[in-house]
């Protein structure tokens, strides 16, 4: 019987202390092995640490919408409040059209790519962004990863995006109201997607004050650590066929 892959990611690593110990936790489960890193992050270096015995698969989640830039503030004015901090998510939701300017998105993915380098001593296996739907933001990305010769993958919730020489589909259900990610993910197992690679895309942690204050997203970070950490459904999956893969293994 052929294998069913299905990919189970993380993001958000480097987000928050609870943030950074649910992935952790989430690891160990072996459902999850792949993670996004934001890498502009006060609690980023930690995160890596608490995760560095996994090996797990590690992309660069690239952030323009909290904290702090890793560019000049006064070189990027389009992405920043008069803090010097980003423009939060909700600025860019509630935005009538895209205020990202291209040249400047591109100064600071750059430095977010070198830093990524930086503490993790490679490349990212793949690359993508954080909250944000900008044209320009999106255009960045895919810019600044085929300068390095990573491989850049889109966000379309509504179709399939080409990653290498496949396509995958991404699933994001964590904010519709009775999220359930155990039978979510059953759900996923179940479905036909051809030759297309399900992508269930996961933000697992524990709820922090940083958090709270900040993310729209709280309870179901929780509910997906639980999720991942839970064998005996990791078992009966692989047992019906499926194999959970990384980024590494789509060619």
């Amino acid at each position: 019987m052929k294998k069913k892959q299905i990919l189970v990611r993380a993001d958000d690593l480097g987000y928050s202390k609870g943030v950074n110990y649910g992935i952790a936790d989430a690891l160990e489960g072996g459902i999850i092995q792949s993670v996004g890193v934001m890498v502009n992050m006060p609690e980023t270096k930690k995160g890596l640490e608490l995760i560095a015995k996994h090996n797990a698969c590690l992309g660069l989640h690239t952030n323009i919408c909290l904290g702090k830039p890793l560019t000049d503030p006064k070189l990027i004015p389009s992405l920043v409040q008069e803090n010097g901090e980003f423009k939060s998510s909700k600025t860019y939701r509630s935005a009538k059209e895209d205020f990202v300017n291209l040249d400047e998105v591109m100064l600071e993915i750059e430095a977010q790519y070198q830093r990524f380098v930086q503490l993790t001593g490679q490349k990212p296996v793949y690359f993508e962004g954080h909250a944000v739907m900008s044209a320009n933001f999106f255009k960045g990305m895919e810019l600044v990863a085929k300068r390095h010769d990573c491989d850049y993958l889109g966000m379309n919730l509504s179709g399939a995006v080409s990653f290498r020489n496949s396509e995958v589909v991404l699933l994001l259900e964590s904010s519709k109201p009775d999220y359930d990610p155990k039978q979510f993910l059953e759900e996923i197992a179940k479905q036909d997607f051809k030759d297309q690679i399900p992508v269930m895309v996961c933000h697992p942690g524990y709820l922090d004050a940083y958090l709270m204050k900040t993310s729209s997203l709280l309870a179901p970070r929780t509910l997906e650590v639980e999720m991942a950490l839970d064998r005996e459904l990791k078992q009966k999956l692989e047992k019906n066929g499926v194999e959970f893969i990384t980024y590494r293994d789509i060619q």
